[in-house]
């Protein structure tokens, strides 16, 4: 709640006198008034009044916590990382509800500056330089991810910690400052747990369980790997490592992964985490990322995928019989080539006849390998006699222009989420790309949900984690019937070869949540997902509708727009956001979450072949279980018989 204009000139008039008897400086005078004046709205402020050498005050409220140095030119990096290091021990394991405790890299430090900028703040190296003309940019409603409580309970705690520190405050009219208090307390819950799940991700930007919170800190002698089920926070405590590492260094940062759709939405989550480093963070998939780089260098491959198709195409009809004859159709053949034989940067039959085609249903003895060899290597003629390049090629491209002449920039840190569905010649890039460096290459992923065909170990990628591979534990998105709905669906696998910790196996810490499930024909589909929409409590922008093939995620948009439901495609978002309902595969759902999720399960034919059948199977358990793990609150299963 805003106060009137007169409470605000009362406001104003008190934090003008308490600054005034304390400091002389302009600037300082300018910018701790307008700091001051935020208290009467929840905020609490530590301004320093001992000696120099550490932050000139501490900011705390619900858009975060904050480091602040008044200071006109900016500090140098080397003055900010002093107080970065000092800020840190402060805030260190101060308690939050429910176990949690704050995150070393949830401080922002801000440099406050007087010079006017036009542009607003902007990125110097591990802090945030902010004109004094600015400062609501501290205080954003799009930033808020903390209840008044919890505020207050992180400012006792600072305040046992702090030597040379005032605490000063200034307070509205007391009606207006009842109201605010009130509509603050409610509109968050207090509880940490239940806040994360009305905020999906926010309330982390603060709060770590300590294991996540020693993780993100943590320093590793070369690449490491973070895996565990679904839901345990992987991909939060990568982006508080990314911050870690930015403010310990000066190069630039990536975070990548095979999705395409992912990159998008971590961007404006860190952001929001992370404004001080915001410039220097790259969020792009790896595919487009060779693209990129190559195109720097002058190399431009034609990779248009109607034409790479139709080149596989003609190389499958003119192989198609013998392979045939082994029972699997066309789409278990491309895939072997995409993905066994160039996912994997095979370059002779001698080679691929030696492999162990990790999750492949259908066994192959050394002449029906040849005979797919065959396939793949009329495809690469196809495509050399068109001057066409597949995906494959722009990652092997890249990493043989790298090993040419290295980046001349190297990246500090490099993160790659969901991991597991790279490819060995994607990973291979990327171990190129990071190096074997200490804190240089992370990798974020969990076997349980891989949704592409085919197998690997990080190991069979050159990469070595031995010692450096963390497990996450307790799932803390899904509520527990949502969770309990899941386990039901077995698929466990780890990114190195062994065991990895089931979903099953995941401790539990939501309680509640509504799982619906809905069994009908093709014709009773429209009319029940239009009346399952219709019966949403949860925003449609805060829904996503998920399907397992794009042919099935375009029928059921078909449905909603019919039926009078708003819809943008899943691929299109990027975290923000808007009125519509998402729809779209459980590949492009991967890494994503949402409040509700309904999920449509249309038949498929199935293999005559049993090991295909099983690998099919298997495929369709992972998928299965990404889906159910996208919801936080509500699930509704739809299946489709014929």
């Amino acid at each position: 709640m805003a106060l009137s204009a007169h409470a605000r000139r009362q406001v104003q008039r008190q934090a003008t006198h308490l600054i005034a008897e304390r400091f002389r400086d302009p600037l300082r005078r300018n910018a701790l008034t307008g700091l001051l004046e935020r208290t009467a709205e929840g905020w609490h402020l530590a301004v320093r009044t001992g000696d120099p050498g550490t932050a000139d005050a501490f900011l705390i409220g619900r858009a975060g916590v904050f480091a602040v140095v008044v200071t006109d030119p900016p500090p140098d990096e080397a003055t900010m990382r002093e107080v970065a290091r000092d800020a840190e021990e402060r805030f260190a394991g101060l308690p939050g509800p429910g176990g949690q405790r704050i995150a070393r890299s949830a401080v922002t430090l801000v440099a406050i500056v007087g010079a006017q900028s036009p542009r607003g703040p902007r990125n110097a190296g591990p802090f945030w330089v902010l004109p004094a003309a600015k400062l609501d940019q501290l205080f954003r409603r799009d930033t808020v991810h903390l209840t008044v409580r919890q505020a207050a309970k992180i400012a006792d705690g600072l305040a046992a910690r702090l030597r040379g520190y005032e605490w000063l405050t200034v307070s509205a009219p007391e009606k207006e400052a009842g109201s605010f208090e009130l509509l603050s307390a409610e509109s968050v819950a207090d509880d940490q747990l239940i806040a994360a799940v009305e905020r999906p991700f926010e309330t982390w930007m603060t709060f770590l369980h300590p294991d996540q919170a020693a993780l993100a800190a943590r320093n590793y002698s070369g690449p490491a790997r973070i895996s565990g089920p679904a839901g345990t926070g992987k991909t939060v405590v990568a982006l508080h490592r990314m911050r870690h590492v930015g403010r310990r260094s000066t190069g630039p940062l990536l975070f990548t992964t095979f999705v395409r759709t992912l990159p998008p939405v971590n961007e404006t989550t860190f952001r929001r985490l992370a404004p001080e480093l915001a410039d220097r963070a790259q969020f792009i998939s790896l595919h487009a990322w060779a693209r990129e780089f190559l195109k720097g260098r002058g190399i431009e491959l034609n990779t248009h995928s109607r034409l790479t198709k139709a080149a596989f195409g003609r190389a499958w009809k003119e192989h198609r019989e013998p392979l045939e004859r082994l029972g699997p159709n066309y789409d278990y053949w491309e895939t072997e080539v995409q993905r066994i034989i160039k996912g994997q940067g095979i370059r002779t039959l001698e080679k691929y006849q030696s492999i162990h085609r990790a999750r492949r249903g259908l066994r192959l003895d050394r002449g029906q390998r040849e005979k797919v060899w065959q396939l793949y290597t009329t495809y690469e003629e196809n495509l050399a006699a068109n001057g066409l390049h597949d995906f494959h090629d722009l990652l092997s491209r890249a990493s043989t222009e790298l090993e040419r002449q290295p980046l001349e920039e190297p990246y500090a840190a490099v993160v790659v989420d969901e991991a597991q569905d790279m490819t060995l010649t994607g990973l291979r890039l990327l171990r190129t790309i990071a190096g074997d460096g200490p804190n240089q290459l992370l990798l974020v992923g969990d076997g349980q949900q891989q949704v592409y065909p085919g197998g690997w170990r990080l190991s069979d990628a050159g990469i070595p984690i031995q010692g450096r591979g963390e497990v996450l534990k307790v799932n803390y998105r899904n509520r527990a019937s949502i969770l309990d709905f899941a386990r039901r669906i077995n698929a466990v696998d780890d990114l190195d070869g062994a065991a990895g910790v089931a979903l099953r196996d995941a401790d539990s810490v939501n309680e509640g949540g509504v799982v619906q499930s809905w069994t009908g024909t093709p014709a009773e589909l429209p009319d029940a997902l239009a009346a399952a929409v219709r019966a949403l409590e949860i925003p449609l922008g805060e829904t996503a509708l998920i399907t397992f093939s794009n042919a099935d995620a375009d029928q059921c948009r078909r449905f909603l727009e019919s039926a009078g439901v708003p819809t943008r495609a899943l691929e299109r978002y990027v975290g923000a956001a808007e009125d519509r309902l998402h729809v779209g595969t459980v590949h492009r759902a991967k890494g994503l979450d949402f409040r509700a999720v309904l999920v449509v399960q249309l038949p498929r034919p199935a293999p005559e072949d049993p090991a295909e059948q099983e690998e099919q199977r298997e495929l369709l358990s992972r998928q299965r279980l990404v889906a159910a793990t996208r919801a936080r609150d509500f699930l509704w299963w739809g299946v489709v018989q014929s």
